[in-house]
C-alpha cells in the first residue's frame, strides 16, 4: 500500500491541509458571520415622516447588538490570526477545535438577534454570554494545545507568547461564564460585567512585560 502523502504543516495520517489553507477557510466563515449580523439592522419600508424617528429609536437595540458582536467577532478574528502565526503543523486536535470554533462563529448571528430583541431578559443574555465563552474556550484550547505540543509550534516562537494567549483567553472565558448566573439577578448588570475583560487583558499584558496581544 502506498504511503499517505502529506502536505507541509500536516502530521502523519491527517488531511492534506496546511495551516494556511485552514486559515483561509476560517477567514471566509468569519466574513460571512459579520455580514449576516448587519442583515437584522434596518427600519420598515414605507414609513410616514412622522413615524421615522420612532423607527430609528426602535432600531437602536439592533445597532447596539451589531456593534457588540462585530467587536467580539473582530477580536476573535485577530486572535485566530495571531494564533496561526505560531502554528507550524496541524494535528487532529487543532483541526477539530478550530472547526468547532468556526461552528460557533457561524452561529453568532442567532444569539446576536436574541440580545437585540430580548436583551433585557436573562435567557437571551445568558445564551449570548455562553456563545462568547464557548468561542473563547475553543480558541484558548488551541493555544493550550500548542503549549502542550511544542512540535506543532513554528521555530522561534517563545513559549511565553503562547502562555500569555492562554491567560488572556481564560480572562474572556471567566468573565462571560461568570456573567451567566448574574443574568438571573440583572441582565443589564451581567452585560456591563463583560467590560471587565478589557482592563484585565491589558493588565495581563503589562504584567508579562509585553504589548497587548489580540489573542
Amino acid at each position: 500500500m502506498s504511503a499517505v502523502r502529506r502536505g507541509p504543516g500536516v502530521e502523519r495520517g491527517r488531511p492534506a491541509m496546511g495551516p494556511e489553507q485552514l486559515l483561509a477557510f476560517g477567514d471566509a466563515v468569519f466574513a460571512i458571520a459579520i455580514t449576516l449580523l448587519v442583515l437584522d439592522v434596518g427600519v420598515p419600508d414605507g414609513l410616514a415622516p412622522s413615524d421615522f424617528g420612532d423607527a430609528l429609536h426602535d432600531a437602536l437595540p439592533d445597532v447596539g447588538a451589531y456593534v457588540l458582536s462585530f467587536a467580539v467577532i473582530g477580536m476573535l478574528w485577530l486572535a485566530q490570526h495571531a494564533l496561526f502565526t505560531s502554528i507550524g503543523r496541524l494535528d487532529a486536535w487543532l483541526l477539530y477545535l478550530y472547526l468547532a470554533l468556526l461552528a460557533v462563529i457561524a452561529g453568532l448571528p442567532f444569539p446576536t438577534r436574541l440580545i437585540s430583541e430580548y436583551g433585557d431578559t436573562a435567557p437571551a443574555t445568558m445564551i449570548y454570554a455562553g456563545a462568547i465563552a464557548a468561542a473563547s474556550s475553543l480558541m484558548t484550547a488551541m493555544s493550550l494545545r500548542l503549549v502542550c505540543r511544542p512540535a506543532l509550534v513554528k521555530p522561534g516562537i517563545p513559549r511565553e507568547t503562547l502562555t500569555r494567549s492562554v491567560q488572556q483567553g481564560l480572562v474572556v472565558v471567566v468573565v462571560f461564564a461568570a456573567s451567566m448566573p448574574l443574568t438571573l439577578a440583572s441582565p443589564v448588570l451581567a452585560q456591563l460585567s463583560w467590560l471587565v475583560a478589557v482592563p484585565l487583558r491589558i493588565w495581563l499584558s503589562r504584567r508579562s512585560g509585553t504589548g497587548p496581544s489580540p489573542a
